[in-house]
């Protein structure tokens, strides 16, 4: 990931509305959900919805996809596995230790079934 993206990326997440539905959309797996679900849960106006999905979307952290006469959207996992590893790509610079409450959280996040 290039500078540029890694801005677009954290620009679209800087914003209040844009960041609940991005992490809605994240604990709805890969299914995804509705435009009117997740403007209901995150109580976004369905009118402004539509631009805030649209902006994540340009981000790379938002995918769509049609399913009948609805329109379904979902966390772009890859877009934001990019996005976070930029965030830490230098992190520890030789050194773990620094790093490892990271790792921490991210074994956190996701616990063996």
């Amino acid at each position: 990931m290039i500078l540029s993206e890694a801005v677009e990326g954290l620009s679209a997440l800087a914003q209040e509305h844009r960041l609940r539905v991005f992490r809605l959309l994240v604990r709805a797996g890969a299914e995804g959900l509705p435009a009117g679900q997740i403007a209901r849960e995150t109580g976004v106006l369905p009118s402004t919805l539509s631009t805030h999905l649209t902006i994540l979307g340009h981000a790379g952290l938002v995918r769509s996809r049609r399913e009948g006469r609805s329109v379904i959207y979902s966390a772009d996992y890859d877009g934001m596995g990019e996005l976070l590893g930029f965030l830490v790509d230098d992190c520890c610079d030789g050194h773990p230790e620094i790093c490892a409450p990271l790792a921490a959280v991210a074994q956190g996040c996701c616990p063996s079934q």
